[in-house]
């Protein structure tokens, strides 16, 4: 069963102050690496947006991997967010981009950017069982199961090809873990390298943008041949940590498809 939901600890917490403030408020958060995005935050904050960065996973009474992770978390730093800020929006990369688009189904937002993300809910494994990423109300959402027999091909490994043939494996269980976008009435921003060698985020990308332009919602998706699965963003560092694995792309690549994307990314989010 799942954990009871509990709340972010304040050592899992980054909080971000503009000197002058838009009005706007972003929480923000990482992928697999675990990490809290300090940088990001700060670089955010100097831009005029108040952010909360959190840990969501590994941190103090947390899940110590994404499994079975409680949305609440997200819902309640989003809310407690609000009663600070004249508008608020959600910014999350990777695993934490299928949190923020889960996330953003739920609460209305001002805005949401998701960086290399998914179209599905995918699962993960703890303590040797596999379920859900995530909860809602202590049950656990449909996930796309793993394909059982694949196997990495390189060292370190990418995972890629994995996510793909998971994908298309089973259509009802892909259906069903399917993140019904179309309840996000907030714009999207999409960020998609196209040498993304985690997870076709370039084909998640595509999903989320057919999905929502059948019930008319406003989507923009920025996405460089070149680029893989970190975004960098306008005076960022390379990223460390996090799990060894081909990532794809490279810094030139990935720090363009961060330019371009800055200066919607801040109006969005203003």
């Amino acid at each position: 069963m799942p954990v009871p939901f509990s709340q972010v600890s304040d050592v899992d917490r980054h909080d971000a102050f503009p000197t002058t403030p838009s009005g706007g408020g972003v929480l923000l958060f990482a992928g697999s690496s675990g990490r809290i995005e300090q940088e990001r935050a700060d670089l955010l904050a100097a831009h005029g947006i108040r952010v909360r960065a959190i840990r969501w996973f590994g941190g103090a009474g947390q899940r110590a991997v994404p499994h079975e992770v409680p949305l609440e978390l997200f819902i309640d730093e989003l809310d407690s967010l609000r009663a600070e800020c004249d508008h608020v929006s959600i910014f999350g990369t990777s695993f934490g981009a299928e949190a923020a688009l889960l996330t953003a189904t739920l609460r209305p937002v001002h805005a949401v950017v998701a960086a290399s993300p998914s179209s599905v809910a995918w699962g993960g494994v703890q303590d040797g069982r596999w379920s859900s990423h995530w909860t809602l109300d202590g049950r656990a959402l449909p996930w796309v199961p793993f394909d059982e027999e694949w196997m990495p091909r390189h060292d370190p490994p990418e995972y890629l090809s994995l996510y793909e043939t998971s994908l298309h494996r089973d259509t009802a269980a892909t259906e069903a873990a399917t993140i019904p976008v179309e309840r996000i009435a907030a714009p999207v921003i999409l960020t998609a390298g196209g040498d993304d060698r985690v997870w076709p985020s370039a084909e998640f990308a595509a999903a989320i943008v057919k999905r929502r332009a059948g019930h008319g919602l406003q989507t923009e998706l920025f996405s460089a041949p070149g680029a893989g699965h970190r975004l960098l963003l306008p005076g960022e560092s390379v990223a460390t940590g996090g799990m060894s694995m081909r990532r794809g792309g490279d810094e030139e690549s990935d720090r363009a498809l961060g330019n371009r994307v800055w200066p919607p990314v801040l109006d969005a989010l203003r």
